[in-house]
């Protein structure tokens, strides 16, 4: 119980710095492009994750076996996941890739009772769905309406929830097999290559590399870069995949939800932006859900906890 409890304090602490990136990032476009900005952020995740493995911080063993099952997750996300955001975002508006997404807790059940056989109780299902109508009822009430228009926009934005669903199931099934920093690794290295070459032959192509490095001149681009590339890419994947080791992957996707709720008062606190009534009623929806599907999940693992501690003493 007492390591659920700190999983569930990492997991709090994970949907905090979520939360906050996406005001980082959206400081980081105002100075460079959405490619450039990914393949920035990886370099300074990779880069600190090498010095941590360098300095064996972090220690990684791998075989030519066990880098093979990585490379799934690692396209997976970050890969797939950004890939399809950043397109997604392109050809649809925000405000219907903030309500698509908080479907995300949902796909992972589905995806996770199917392949890891997590089963989920009535209260939990019902607690997941609570904390998604939180999110869809700020963003509707907010003037926010799916556009079925940008359809293309739509589609990339779901696959990437996807994307994020089968990331959070693979890692609960891998956790057993690699530590967190083993996978983080992996992940950061990927996504570093991968993001770099798309980013840099796509200036080549444009014929506007002389612009690549540019943005570094902003003090405000640095920050954020800093803050999208430790906090919220490496730090993130550590702790996901460490809280991921500990509860279940549907206990732990809906508290992406919970970032909605930083967003919000990070935007009251940074920004001056006003709180709504609106605001405060799906928050508590939310974190009326977060807590139940964790409650509930946590009440049924101790029931067959103690279920099995029974049977096993009757039969001594």
């Amino acid at each position: 119980m007492k390591s659920q409890s700190f999983a569930y304090m990492l997991a709090i602490f994970h949907a905090s710095i979520v939360g906050l990136s996406f005001l980082f990032t959206k400081m980081a476009i105002a100075e460079s492009n959405p490619l450039d900005t990914l393949a920035f952020r990886f370099s300074v995740s990779f880069a600190i994750i090498s010095l941590l493995v360098a300095f064996k911080v972090i220690k990684v063993n791998y075989t030519w076996e066990s880098a093979k099952k990585l490379v799934p997750l690692s396209l997976l996300f970050p890969t797939l996941f950004f890939a399809f955001q950043a397109f997604g975002l392109k050809y649809s508006q925000s405000t219907d890739a903030g309500i698509l997404s908080a479907v995300t807790p949902i796909i992972t059940v589905m995806i996770a009772g199917y392949f890891l056989k997590e089963k989920t109780s009535l209260y939990q299902k019902l607690s997941i769905v609570l904390s998604v109508v939180g999110v869809i009822f700020i963003f509707v009430l907010k003037g926010s309406s799916i556009n079925f228009s940008d359809m293309l926009g739509m589609v990339l934005i779901l696959l990437s929830c996807i994307a994020t669903a089968c990331y959070t199931t693979m890692t609960r099934s891998l956790a057993k097999d690699y530590t967190p920093g083993e996978m983080s690794f992996f992940m950061m290295g990927i996504g570093f290559v991968i993001f770099n070459i798309t980013a840099i032959s796509s200036r080549i192509n444009q014929g506007t590399m002389q612009e690549f490095f540019s943005p570094w001149l902003s003090m405000e681009f640095i920050s954020s870069i800093l803050y999208l590339g430790i906090l919220a890419s490496l730090v993130t994947s550590l702790l996901s995949n460490s809280i991921l080791s500990k509860i279940k992957a549907s206990q732990m996707s809906v508290f992406a939800n919970l970032s909605t709720v930083v967003t919000i008062v990070a935007g009251a606190l940074i920004l001056n932006e006003k709180i709504t009534t609106y605001d405060i009623i799906g928050s508590v929806l939310i974190i009326l859900g977060v807590i139940g599907t964790n409650y509930f999940g946590g009440k049924k693992d101790h029931t067959i906890k103690m279920t099995l501690y029974y049977n096993k003493k009757e039969h001594s």
